[in-house]
């Protein structure tokens, strides 16, 4: 059953638990995703970045989703990740895209409430839950890359503002961590998340969560985190197991064979995430 964002995160913010959101690139990557978390018994979030929406086409991914709807029996929320374009957006909340992220956070903070807002209003129309984000990751993300430098924390008392402006169902957070890999340990403001987990009572949202170690993960879904998003570590898995075929069988010509060691190596990864996230049989 395919359901917009917010019952998926309420659920979770109510548990104590956090869902995890994927990043998918094509039919492969998609199926293993859901094939795990119906495995697990786990809801789960598909998530498209601006590249993957253009790599697959939108038609083909609106009819993935269906696809799924009509496969599945455990909740799943397509969602938008990272979308800056709000016509694109606009045109994939119509086409029945549930969930969508404006990443509006490059911008200052009264052209973030601005955009966002409008994003939030449009999407009322719909029923469809948006999330933004209020501070800045470093670190590569699609189309998008942030010096370290440029990287800003989110601040508590912003968000209760920010939240209450723009109307949004969740909020991602900026507290250190980064996209892609991270370059030595990772130091997380728990902190400052717990000061924001006060100020806003929506669920709150964790990007960068590749390559953290499972228990400063689980400390920051005690402190409001409601979804968590993984995507380098899946591509890292899915191309070790490619290669690892292709340098066993270096005749293989067949996409049907040769992406299986992809499919169980990242499907390794998923089940890990899934249980990090608490998630297990809450599907």
């Amino acid at each position: 059953m395919i359901i917009s964002k917010s019952p998926i995160l309420v659920d979770a913010q109510s548990k104590g638990y956090a869902v995890p959101a994927f990043n998918i690139h094509n039919l492969e990557t998609m199926k293993t995703v859901l094939e795990t978390a119906q495995e697990l018994r786990s809801p789960v979030m598909i998530a498209a970045t601006p590249s993957t929406v253009r790599y697959i086409g939108k038609e083909f991914l609106v009819k993935m989703m269906e696809a799924a709807q009509q496969t599945y029996d455990i909740p799943i929320c397509f969602h938008l990740d990272h979308h800056e374009n709000i016509e694109d957006i606009k045109e994939l909340i119509e086409m029945g895209i549930p969930s969508v992220m404006i990443d509006a956070s490059h911008h200052e903070f009264e052209e973030n409430v601005r955009i966002v807002r409008e994003v939030a209003q449009y999407a009322a129309r719909f029923g469809t839950a948006v999330e933004a984000e209020l501070g800045r990751l470093s670190g590569i993300e699609d189309d998008m890359e942030v010096d370290e430098k440029d990287q800003i924390y989110t601040n508590p008392k912003e968000a209760k503002e920010f939240v209450a402006r723009t109307g949004i169902d969740s909020l991602a957070v900026a507290i250190g961590t980064a996209h892609g890999l991270y370059k030595g340990e990772p130091k997380l403001d728990i902190d400052r998340l717990a000061a924001i987990q006060k100020e806003v009572d929506i669920p709150l949202v964790l990007h960068g969560a590749s390559g953290l170690p499972d228990e400063l993960v689980q400390e920051t879904i005690k402190r409001g985190i409601c979804k968590v998003n993984v995507a380098t570590e899946l591509k890292l898995a899915f191309v070790k197991g490619l290669r690892s075929y292709l340098k066993a069988h270096p005749e293989a010509s067949d996409p049907r064979f040769y992406f299986h060691d992809a499919v169980a190596e990242m499907k390794k990864v998923i089940m890990e995430k899934i249980k990090m996230c608490g998630s297990v049989n809450r599907g």
